[in-house]
């Protein structure tokens, strides 16, 4: 008979959690049969229990209050969670010995578990304790290139300048376009070369993608390129700029490809509304590395529809989330890992959804902009830290 080790709880965590220093008790540990776990009972929570990160307030909140929650399939986040596990937040290794032994088991039994060890928190702005935020999602996309520039090949995607360090921020967007002499700085530092600045843009706004790259003595194969650098300038959303020159309806990336079609002379304008441009590292994408996800800021292999980017100030990396969306784009309840970041990704309720490599995902990437809630899941027997 299998045997699954769960905590006995000794209540719930109170007041301000954030600034505790000193290492809880261990947790009384007793031995329950996986076919027999008991249905974890609802925990008591008082209802300004509370814990303060930098830019987010945590309110603890019972079981109940997830929608959803016991509908999820959690088996499908259980690869998110092992793959946080690898580089996991201080507070959250402990729970990974049996994250690992859960792999296979039932939901029923991962749920009753974390509804024993873990305790749910709201995640709310620190202003004005609002709950409500904003979910949008990125994927990796996947372009055809070549090593070596060519008349349909002319765009290039660099590896960081060597005096990146030395000078912030550095060159932007047109300048690198325009000056010879940075043009200079950056001579021999091309990964490869894509067919359209477009899809250029788009793989330094995602922070990474899939080349189909085509080698000088024209073999083939598949690399990552990954997010390396970038030139520290402000970042501009080209599709704002378009919607602010009533050239487009919706920011969307289909209808900035179609305007693009319509108005090839006006692309660099566009492009240049930006001026920050992205750094790239080129990593080996081998059979086993193709079915996951790009390493996010954690540090770890990011899972289609099961990892998100957090502001790290209100969320810290590896946290199992509670996330709910209900929009016209898609509807989620579910279980996610905070595994990533990026510079857009700011605020206290703020998700970006990773999506996967596929038409479908950069569809979705494309138009999701819709309502969030989060609650994190934290372990009871340690406050944050």
């Amino acid at each position: 008979m299998k045997w699954l080790v769960i905590g006995v709880t000794h209540g719930v965590i109170l007041g301000m959690l954030a600034a505790c220093t000193s290492a809880s008790a261990p947790t009384p540990q007793i031995e329950v049969p996986l076919a027999q776990t008991p249905p974890a009972p609802l925990p008591a929570v008082v209802p300004d229990a509370t814990v303060l990160q930098p830019r987010s307030r945590w309110s603890a909140v019972p079981w109940e209050q997830l929608p959803g929650w016991n509908e999820d399939p959690l088996h499908e986040a259980w690869n998110a969670w092992l793959q946080s596990c690898q580089r996991p937040n201080t507070a959250l290794a402990g729970s990974c010995p049996q994250v690992r032994r859960l792999s296979v088991g039932s939901d029923e039994e991962r749920r009753a578990w974390m509804m024993q060890q873990f305790q749910p928190y709201r995640v709310e702005a620190l202003a004005d304790g609002a709950a409500e935020g904003l979910l949008t999602a990125y994927f990796e996309p996947v372009f055809e290139a070549s090593r070596r520039p060519s008349a349909r090949f002319s765009v290039p995607l660099y590896r960081p300048p060597a005096d990146l360090a030395q000078r912030r921020p550095w060159y932007s967007r047109r300048e690198i376009d325009t000056q010879a002499s940075v043009q200079a700085l950056l001579r021999g530092r091309e990964i490869a070369f894509l067919a359209d600045p477009v899809d250029a843009l788009i793989l330094q706004i995602q922070g990474s993608g899939r080349l189909r790259i085509t080698e000088p003595e024209g073999t083939q194969h598949m690399v990552r390129v990954a997010y390396a650098g970038s030139n520290e300038q402000p970042y501009v959303s080209v599709g704002k700029w378009l919607l602010e020159q009533g050239a487009v309806r919706e920011a969307s990336w289909p209808s900035i490809k179609a305007w693009v079609a319509r108005n090839p002379g006006r692309v660099n304008e566009m492009l240049w509304s930006n001026p920050r441009t992205v750094f790239f590292r080129e990593e080996p994408l081998s059979e086993l590395d193709a079915g996951a996800g790009p390493r996010g800021a954690q540090g770890v292999a990011l899972t289609p529809g099961r990892s998100i980017a957090v502001d790290p100030l209100s969320i810290p990396y590896g946290t199992p989330v509670w996330l709910v969306s209900q929009g016209a784009a898609i509807q989620l309840r579910k279980l996610v890992l905070a595994q990533d970041t990026g510079s857009a990704i700011v605020g206290a309720v703020r998700a970006d959804y990773f999506a996967g490599w596929d038409a479908a995902a950069a569809e979705l990437a494309g138009r999701l902009k819709q309502s969030l809630q989060l609650w994190v899941l934290w372990p009871r027997q340690d406050g944050p830290r």
